[in-house]
């Protein structure tokens, strides 16, 4: 069983900071999955990632678009939000499924939406606003 590691964000900032130290770790085929309510900085430690990953373009979450495709960096990076599929058949009809698991890193938000498409190997991060800019961001080990 993973080690559940917590840490404590003051800031979007250190949210990114943390995201950076991550994406270190992070290698092609790998999905990280980020949990969390609308506000809890799960763009922001996905801005962190693509920094940590030499990410050169502005990183926007893709809510209107599903998938946000960056390839500046060290290796593609594939940032997803489920958040307005009604279901996991929009991610296989649009070819989206293909990105999870393949040349690059898979971030996804909001992906409680579409459960059935997460790769069983995906890394977990609960990100979770206590309240101003506090965060509580929960994961298991790397």
């Amino acid at each position: 069983m993973a080690e559940m590691l917590t840490v404590e964000s003051h800031s979007a900032a250190e949210t990114r900071a943390l995201g950076e130290k991550l994406a270190a770790r992070l290698q092609p085929g790998d999905t990280v999955v980020l949990e969390g309510e609308l506000g809890a900085g799960k763009s922001e430690l996905a801005r962190g990632i693509a920094k940590g990953l030499g990410v050169t373009e502005t990183v926007t979450s893709p809510t209107f678009t599903i998938l946000n495709v960056y390839e500046s960096g060290r290796c593609p990076l594939y940032h997803f939000d489920w958040y307005r599929l009604e279901s996991a058949d929009e991610l296989y009809e649009l070819g989206m499924d293909e990105y999870l698991g393949g040349d690059g890193i898979a971030v996804v938000e909001w992906a409680e939406r579409c459960p059935e498409a997460v790769p069983e190997n995906a890394f977990h991060i609960s990100l979770e606003a206590t309240g101003g800019n506090e965060r509580k961001i929960t994961s298991g080990s790397l």
